[in-house]
């Protein structure tokens, strides 16, 4: 069983920044071995693919509507994914989880298997 816990959501203005971590515990010695993602949800629409990385970090994948603004990187050392999230804005706002790609393409929520609880960001205007 592997566990993911998401931090770092919270209340920030409009072209503000945020830093979100998801760290893995539980059966972790595989961490390293599977890629990993970030979706978003808010209220009243489906979830949908944010940011996605490799197994070494070496490939990373982005929504068209956060390119060039948010950014994902892992520290496999750590067990850990993030989320660098700038020049926000209140589209920005859902619930964040992040998610261990199992099987599949990397953007379709069907492809992971364990996920976090997700946490808050909401973004002022």
């Amino acid at each position: 069983q592997v566990q993911l816990v998401e931090s770092g959501g919270g209340l920030v203005q409009a072209g503000g920044s945020l830093r979100l971590s998801c760290a893995a515990s539980g059966r972790t010695l595989s961490f390293s071995s599977y890629a990993m993602g970030w979706f978003r949800q808010a209220p009243g629409k489906e979830r949908e693919f944010v940011a996605a990385i490799s197994w070494s970090g070496g490939s990373t994948y982005y929504a068209d509507y956060v390119k060039g603004r948010f950014t994902i990187s892992r520290d496999n050392a750590k067990n850990t994914v993030y989320l660098q999230m700038n020049s926000l804005k209140p589209d920005d706002t859902a619930v964040y989880y992040c998610g261990r790609l199992y099987s599949g393409s990397y953007n379709t929520y069907g492809s992971y298997d364990y996920w976090g609880q997700g946490t808050q960001v909401t973004v002022s205007s």
